[in-house]
């Protein structure tokens, strides 16, 4: 076939009923919540969201529409890997931090810690253990060969897979950024389960980058798009998912390790400033007996100050 019109057929529109339903739902969700459920919860005269949550939640959808939905989605399963792995990146660190962020507490309260058995469930999923297990399993699994032709030829089996990657991240980044500071983890815990969440990637982006044949027969396409080699595509992917997704994490834990440095900077220089209010130096003392003056003696009570008979 020619390039050309392999190029052509890969900007042909093809319309995905379940990413609209998807996208559809989560609004529909939000706008009930905020209009007519935060206004019953919230009573103290603070705003049931801010404008920042609603620009991190338009932010979100518009991301996770574009990863899931028409160019993109056809043009990660039919064509390149590598624009797979930024699909899998974009749901995976990018769209659940945005959404969690979006989140009011009133609405994650109501969510996760009212006393049911879903809410015990999504507690129990949200620990970090949990959760940070659950995400590298999904992680290793979708790159596993098998289950990467499976999703390509099947769109039902590949949209759920997505849909199982985009719950374990939700979960997974909740005791890092979740809406609930009772349940997130200390900064230090933070930086440490961030780091160790970019070591399993690594491996399939490893094995990705240095494979000697084409590993995943699905994209070996005789006829690749733009000129893309499979082999080329296959280093690239691995490439987006080593440089893009661990750095994306490091730099992360980077900017948590140098706000903490900053506050714990800032306690410090406040700590020693009460100090330094309360130490009382020996001219600072001699001064303050010079101010005051001589004391006043006062004469015994019955004293009437002449010599006794």
């Amino acid at each position: 076939m020619p390039a050309a019109l392999v190029a052509a057929n890969a900007w042909q529109y093809e319309f995905h009923p379940e990413v609209w339903l998807l996208i559809a739902g989560l609004v529909a969700m939000a706008v009930y919540s905020v209009k007519y459920i935060g206004p019953l919860v919230v009573t103290d005269g603070s705003p049931v969201v801010t404008r920042g949550q609603k620009w991190g939640f338009a932010a979100g959808i518009a991301l996770l529409w574009l990863a899931a939905d028409w160019p993109m989605h056809d043009i990660a399963e039919q064509h390149l890997y590598a624009v797979h792995m930024i699909q899998h990146l974009l749901i995976s660190f990018v769209v659940p931090p945005l959404l969690l962020l979006a989140m009011p507490a009133w609405l994650a309260r109501l969510i996760i810690l009212e006393d049911g058995v879903p809410q015990r469930i999504l507690r129990f999923m949200a620990r970090p253990l949990f959760a940070g297990v659950l995400f590298n399993l999904l992680q290793v699994l979708t790159h596993w060969g098998a289950v990467v032709d499976l999703s390509v030829g099947n769109g039902a089996f590949h949209y759920v897979l997505h849909l199982m990657v985009f719950v374990s991240a939700l979960l997974m980044w909740f005791p890092v950024l979740g809406p609930l500071p009772e349940m997130q983890m200390t900064e230090p815990g933070k930086m440490l389960y961030l780091f160790l969440m970019s070591i399993i990637p690594t491996v399939p982006a490893g094995w990705l980058t240095f494979a000697d044949g084409i590993v995943y027969k699905s994209y070996d396409h005789p006829d690749p798009l733009w000129g893309i080699s499979p082999r080329q595509d296959q280093q690239a992917a691995g490439a987006v998912m080593k440089v893009v997704g661990g750095f994306y994490l490091w730099i992360l834990i980077a900017i948590r390790f140098f706000r903490l440095a900053g506050e714990n900077r800032r306690v410090d220089e406040e700590a020693r400033k009460a100090r330094r209010r309360q130490q009382l130096t020996f001219s600072e003392v001699e001064r303050q007996f010079a101010e005051a003056g001589d004391p006043i003696v006062e004469p015994p009570s019955g004293s009437t100050g002449g010599p006794q008979s």
